[in-house]
């Protein structure tokens, strides 16, 4: 007899995603996030935590360094789009390495927008008939390197390096 496939809940995709992070220092905001980041900080000593206020998260940047991993959960949908882009793009260009976001999937979100800020569609979650979806971001990973942009397919290769317009 074959059991369904047990669908892991939003806490467990996200723990699992801050576990695999390891981060000493971690930037929240919603509801779930910082319940998540305390429980992370209560296990791992030295590790600090960042809160943002979900009604005005962009109040708090710039933030005072550079954090390992941002979770951003019960936000997006109560903010204005410019607000929201506001927010990731700051988190994303200033505040921080990882950054995942975590959107109820019929608010004004679109995939586009995610992929957009240079994030990925990590997981699809459904807790009580409430559809989300997780995006990433990972600067280590964002920007792959290109077999062409080298000093080999450069046009000028005794300049590489060199100048920077």
């Amino acid at each position: 007899m074959s059991h369904p496939e047990a669908t892991p809940t939003i806490q467990a995709t996200l723990a699992r995603l801050i576990d695999t992070c390891q981060p000493s220092t971690l930037v929240a905001c919603g509801q779930i996030a910082e319940e998540l980041g305390h429980r992370w900080c209560r296990h791992h000593d030295g590790a600090s935590l960042t809160t943002l206020n979900a009604s005005e998260p962009n109040s708090a940047f710039p933030l005072p360094s550079t954090q390992d991993l941002a979770l951003i959960t019960d936000t997006l949908e109560h903010l204005t789009h410019d607000d929201g882009e506001t927010l990731l793009g700051q988190l994303r260009n200033y505040g921080t390495h990882q950054i995942a976001v975590l959107v109820t999937n019929d608010v004004r979100w679109s995939f586009t927008d995610f992929i957009g800020f240079g994030f990925r569609r990590h997981a699809e979650v459904t807790a009580s008939d409430n559809a989300q979806t997780l995006y990433t971001y990972n600067i280590s990973t964002y920007n792959h390197k290109r077999a062409w942009n080298n000093p080999d397919h450069w046009a000028n290769p005794e300049m590489w390096g060199k100048a920077w317009w």
